[in-house]
């Protein structure tokens, strides 16, 4: 059969009407080396990170700055001074690289990795135990996600775990019980409260520094895992590339240790 040869210029003609937005301005020049560390990402690690940077600040006297947060808030600034970026995932950090261009994929280290957990009410008064419990009729759910047009470590994640045992009625029924598709972890956090959820699919960070909520662990056959990262500006503070490598040291990892981060 032939295509009609409207629809087949409106395919041919697609890729035309395609648009790519970015944060990107190339009239701001990157010059980091101001004689202070300065760390960029979104929210999540920044408050590990924080801690190991107090130790530090204490041991060198140097001056690290964390600066966390939607990628919208702190884009030009990181375009002008980021000695170092953090992504918390792969594809994020992929992400980010199409707008720092300073920034180059060989200089990308994951440092810490974390797994999924389930987030829930403190004292988890649904008597939440693991992930079939979800699936019950009623349950509302928050899960994260970019959306196409968010850069956020939470994209695909609840897919990836309630799919993992390769069951479709698993993804359909947890499907059924999600109230709030949240673009980040903050407005992820956000929905939770507001929705009265009962259950959040997100990382051990955010029940370790928020009383509100309560972690259940997930079965390791459902467990997803995603790292963190990070990538030295070529033209960083000189002791910039010195925070890195305490950033893995042993006192570091058990600071990172008490938000869910591993080696």
């Amino acid at each position: 059969m032939r295509m009609p040869l409207l629809t087949l210029a409106l395919f041919t003609a697609a890729p035309a009407f395609a648009q790519v937005t970015t944060l990107y301005d190339p009239a701001i020049p990157h010059s980091p080396q101001d004689g202070v560390v300065k760390l960029y990402g979104a929210g999540g690690p920044h408050t590990a990170f924080q801690k190991v940077a107090d130790v530090w600040m204490e041991k060198t006297g140097q001056k690290i700055e964390i600066i966390a947060g939607p990628e919208s808030k702190w884009s030009p600034m990181a375009q002008a001074d980021a000695d170092i970026l953090w992504g918390t995932s792969e594809q994020s950090m992929t992400a980010f690289l199409e707008t720092y261009k300073t920034f180059a994929s060989d200089q990308v280290e994951p440092i810490y990795i974390r797994p999924t957990v389930i987030a829930v009410k403190h004292g988890n008064p649904k008597g939440i135990t693991g992930f079939d419990d979800l699936l019950a009729p009623g349950m509302k759910i928050v899960v994260t996600e970019g959306a196409g047009v968010y850069n956020t470590s939470g994209t695909g994640t609840w897919e990836d775990v309630a799919g993992r045992l390769g069951k479709l009625e698993d993804v359909t029924a947890f499907r059924k019980n999600i109230v709030s598709y949240a673009k980040g972890s903050g407005a992820s956090f956000r929905a939770f409260i507001s929705e009265d959820a009962d259950a959040w699919i997100t990382w051990p960070n955010w029940p370790a520094t928020h009383d509100e909520l309560d972690q259940i662990d997930l079965s390791p056959e459902r467990t997803v895992w995603r790292d963190v990262n990070v990538a030295l500006s070529p033209m960083a503070d000189p002791q910039a590339a010195e925070f890195l490598a305490f950033l893995v040291t042993d006192e570091a990892q058990a600071l990172m240790a008490t938000e869910g981060w591993q080696r």
